[in-house]
Order: C-alpha cells, then structure tokens, then sequence
C-alpha cells in the first residue's frame, strides 16, 4: 500500500511541475508578443490613394485579435465595423473607432487600459486599407 500511495504522489507532482512548466512558457510567449506588439508603429495611410469599397483586414497577436471593415467613400473612412474581436479584458479598445473616424487616420491615442487592443485593432485597420 506504501508503494502505491507513493506512486501516485510521484504521478501528481511531475503532473504540478509540467503544469507548472507549461504555464511559464506560455506567459513568458504572451509576454513576448505582447512586448514585441508594443514596439510596433503603425505607419499613416494616404487616403487619397484609396477607392471606394469595403475592405476587410486582421490582426493577431495572442491573446488579443481582431477582424474588422472598414468603408471608404469619398478618401474617407465612412465605418469601420469590428467583426470579431478577442480580447480578454481589452473590449474598451473597441472605442477607438470613434477617434479614427474623426480624425481620419490611425495615428491617434490607445484607450487607457486597454493598450494592446488598441494597437491590434488599429493593425488591423491598417491591413485591411493596404491588402
């Protein structure tokens, strides 16, 4: 019975430090991306150059990812529509559109507090106007 109880203390501690294992790895990557997300600029789109249409574009970095359209009429952007949007605790981000539309451009300010996706709805507006 001895063996038996230590056999399966033995099972449960190597489960605690794979778990344990994994879990590092995996928020040591979040960290990476998300690091590596904060380094990235989003370059200005001439307007000027875009047709009318909808265009469709995404951008991921886990945990955070987003799909969007986006409406050019006239040189300028009409809507854009979040198609789908994950984003743990990011949704305010969502309120970027707003100064997007306003403005005209994708240089403005992320929301507080909601950085990363901010930045990744932002991306992805930019990939939808230059793919």
């Amino acid at each position: 019975m001895k063996r038996k109880t230590l056999v399966i203390l033995l099972c449960i501690f190597i489960f605690i430090a794979g778990m344990i294992i994994v879990g590092s790895v995996m928020f040591k990557n979040i960290n990476n991306n998300l690091e590596e997300l904060s380094q990235t600029t989003i370059p200005e789109i001439d307007l000027s150059q875009m047709e009318d249409g909808v265009y469709f574009g995404s951008y991921s970095v886990f945990p955070v990812e987003v799909e969007v359209e986006v409406t050019i009429s006239n040189h300028m952007m009409e809507s854009i529509v979040i198609l789908k949007h994950v984003n743990g605790q990011g949704s305010a981000a969502e309120n970027i559109l707003v100064d997007v539309i306003d403005d005209q451009t994708l240089q403005v300010d992320a929301v507080s507090g909601a950085t990363y996706s901010s930045k990744v709805i932002l991306l992805a507006i930019y990939d939808a106007l230059t793919n």
